[in-house]
């Protein structure tokens, strides 16, 4: 009797733990769905709400970092939470294990005792030649050692109470195993979410970036036709205000210069002054009359001009260049004695108005009568080198009046 009703009561124990285990199983499955589907839905619908509307994007990158990291401080308090109650739940199924363990091990060491207890009296010499001495095994067997009396084996009462704790173990390691499986799974749905959060934050922010790239480079564009179309203006302006087509005569005003009658018939000052021989710097008298010269003229000008500073920097490459010759000639380094023809006149008269202009120049002339004509020769210079630096400095010269001087050997 009192076996059945240890046994009934260690199943029933049992019955009552797994219930009560599977409804705190069930409540942390029902929060754990809870705390997973909650930011799905929210992003879901977060992401449905800006399709729909086609709102631009103005979250900068900072309000959504610290949004994400509120959201996985969230998810952090909530999963400590579950391990919380996991715990708690558990040590209080080890509180109701160990005192249904030691109940039942009570009402099983009261069971012996009865068992044990002698029919006649403790003092009488057959009570302590034939009742045995029980003594309960750790085996889940009871054994009787006396060294006056036989060994008696006692009837294995304490087996069906290990057999149920080692059941009530075994479900209990059961139970554990699948709180940590559902733990581990909780930690493995959270770290995805978290990974599929990363990912809709980095795409977001990959589309704002590609936003902002987008509408600077529509700046860039919008500034581009501006000053393109501000720089069409000014070229129709100063269309508009262009030389004339034919030369023009102006009587100087008070108040103006070359560089204001320049800027206001859009001719350079350079080239205003050299149609009228003067100098870009030179102050203009109140009544004087100028010319404002015409597009064409500007343009033989300014060819002219550019002419006049190629000349002047070859006879300037020139002179330096016969520097360097006549320096070797007087080292004794150059041979033979040439000069520089510059002109063959038709008569002793047009010779000399070539030499005059030469000696002027600061060339040392001299002429000689040909078959062909009068020959006009600059020079001696000792050297080849010497002549042709000299003929291309008489060539490039303005005051010379000479394009087309040559060498020969001096006789």
């Amino acid at each position: 009797m009192n076996f059945s009703r240890q046994t009934l009561l260690g199943i029933a124990m049992m019955i009552g733990g797994s219930v009560v285990l599977y409804a705190m199983v069930q409540q942390i499955g029902t929060e754990d769905n809870k705390v997973a589907s909650d930011p799905v839905i929210a992003i879901k619908s977060s992401a449905t709400g800006q399709g729909s509307a086609n709102e631009p994007l103005t979250t900068d990158i900072e309000t959504e970092q610290r949004i994400l990291a509120q959201k996985q401080k969230e998810r952090e308090a909530r999963v400590a939470e579950q391990e919380r109650r996991t715990k708690a739940f558990l040590a209080e199924q080890e509180q109701a294990e160990a005192k249904a363990l030691a109940k039942a091990r009570a009402e099983n060491q009261q069971y012996v005792s009865n068992a044990a207890e002698p029919v006649s009296g403790e003092n009488s010499p057959e009570a302590a030649i034939a009742t045995p001495k029980v003594v309960p095994r750790t085996d889940s067997a009871a054994v009787v050692t006396n060294t006056a009396t036989p060994q008696v084996q006692a009837r294995p009462t304490s087996q069906p109470s290990n057999t149920a704790a080692a059941a009530e173990a075994k479900q209990k390691q059961a139970e554990r195993e699948k709180l940590a499986a559902q733990k581990r799974e909780a930690e493995q749905k959270a770290a995805a979410k978290n990974a599929e959060d990363d990912k809709q934050l980095k795409a977001r922010l990959a589309a704002q970036q590609q936003a902002e790239q987008k509408k600077r480079e529509q700046q860039r564009a919008e500034q581009l036709k501006a000053e393109q179309q501000a720089a069409q203006q000014k070229a129709e302006e100063a269309k508009r205000k262009s030389a004339p087509t034919r030369p023009t005569n102006y009587v100087v005003q008070r108040g103006d210069g070359l560089i204001r009658l320049a800027r206001q018939y859009n001719v350079p000052v350079e080239v205003l002054a050299q149609a009228n021989n003067m100098k870009s710097a030179q102050d203009l008298r109140v009544g004087q009359e100028i010319t404002i010269p015409s597009q064409r003229q500007i343009s033989r000008l300014q060819r002219e001009a550019q002419e006049a500073r190629q000349r002047q920097e070859a006879a300037k490459t020139a002179q330096q260049r016969l520097a360097a010759a006549r320096q070797e000639a007087a080292r004794g380094e150059a041979k033979g004695t040439f000069g520089v023809q510059v002109a063959l006149a038709d008569n002793q008269e047009k010779a000399d108005e070539v030499a005059k202009k030469l000696r002027a120049a600061g060339y040392r002339v001299s002429t000689s009568q040909t078959s062909r004509g009068v020959r006009v020769i600059v020079g001696p210079e000792t050297g080849k080198p010497a002549a042709l630096a000299l003929k291309d400095k008489i060539n490039a010269d303005p005051k010379a009046g000479v394009n087309s001087a040559w060498v020969l050997y001096w006789r």
